[in-house]
């Protein structure tokens, strides 16, 4: 069985840096496992790993797409799986988005009607309209999907339409198992010093042009309706742009927005894999956990 190293935690957390770190050490490449930063020209919001950041270590699944395109978990099974098998040394998949993680770790089966054309009577109604019928059709699936993501609205009310199934009892009842030997770093630290770490981020952003990376974005004709622009980061931009919230209160909201998810992320991660944790923020954990990763590489190798 294949390994796969997983550098995985909440945004701000010190993935970057300890995946760059860990793939000198292992002459690894390095897979993204982030949503937005698969597009184009998102990268200031989506805090894409800067050319400098790389140190000259490989990076795939960053700047595939346009960011009129949509991408999905499934999508991101198909591709990560490809990278790892075509690479005869160790890929490092490094990213926060837990579903990506599971579905490209595990037998996770996604069916044919997910990248199917959605049924043309469910593509006439509004977000709120699909969000009921969803609730309604698929309770368990309807808590995991923001009411105006539009996307995944269609596509699980296609899976329930087409197969008769809920997506959420295909999920429950694959097997969880594991397709590579995996190990899952997870950086973890104080809560209060990671939501300063949060805030100091996206002062970071906005002092980078976040701004004008978000404007330029929709004068290329992107809109907030588009899948990119779901990401924290982007979609707070969207009042702004309508005249109706200043950029400090923009500001403010991504800074709330990311703590929340981080909390997400947290929750997610705790439940949903077996990780082994540390303080990224502590070198001397950070160096604990180099070593539990260079054991298992050299153990299982």
């Amino acid at each position: 069985m294949k390994q796969v190293l997983v550098i995985a935690g909440p945004t701000a957390s010190g993935k970057t840096a300890f995946s760059i770190r860990m793939a000198k050490l292992l002459d690894a490449k390095i897979i993204s496992g982030d949503s937005i930063q698969v597009y184009r020209g998102l990268d200031i919001g989506s805090g894409k790993v800067t050319e400098e950041e790389k140190e000259g270590i490989p990076h795939s699944l960053i700047d595939i797409l346009s960011p009129k395109d949509s991408f999905s978990a499934a999508d991101f099974q198909r591709l990560a799986r490809r990278e790892i098998e075509s690479y005869d040394g160790l890929s490092i998949i490094c990213g926060g988005t837990g579903l990506y993680l599971k579905a490209c770790l595990y037998d996770y089966v996604f069916m044919e009607e997910e990248g199917e054309a959605v049924a043309e009577e469910l593509k006439q109604l509004d977000n709120e309209t699909l969000y009921a019928m969803l609730k309604e059709a698929d309770p368990p699936q309807a808590e995991k999907i923001h009411p105006n993501n539009r996307q995944r609205l269609l596509r699980s009310l296609s899976i329930v339409k087409k197969s008769g199934m809920r997506q959420s009892d295909i999920v429950a009842n694959q097997s969880h198992q594991m397709v590579y030997d995996a190990f899952i770093a997870g950086c973890t630290m104080d809560r209060a010093v990671l939501y300063d770490r949060i805030s100091r981020r996206v002062d970071g952003m906005f002092e980078a042009g976040l701004r004008d990376e978000t404007a330029s974005l929709l004068q290329q004709g992107v809109t907030f309706e588009d899948a990119c622009m779901k990401g924290i980061g982007y979609r707070e931009w969207r009042p702004y742009f309508a005249g109706q919230m200043t950029e400090d209160e923009v500001r403010e909201e991504i800074k709330k927005h990311s703590r929340q998810f981080a909390k997400r992320q947290y929750t997610w991660l705790r439940h949903q894999m077996p990780v082994h944790w540390f303080r990224a923020d502590d070198p001397a954990d950070c160096s604990r956990m180099e070593k539990e990763i260079l054991e298992w590489r050299n153990t299982h190798a």
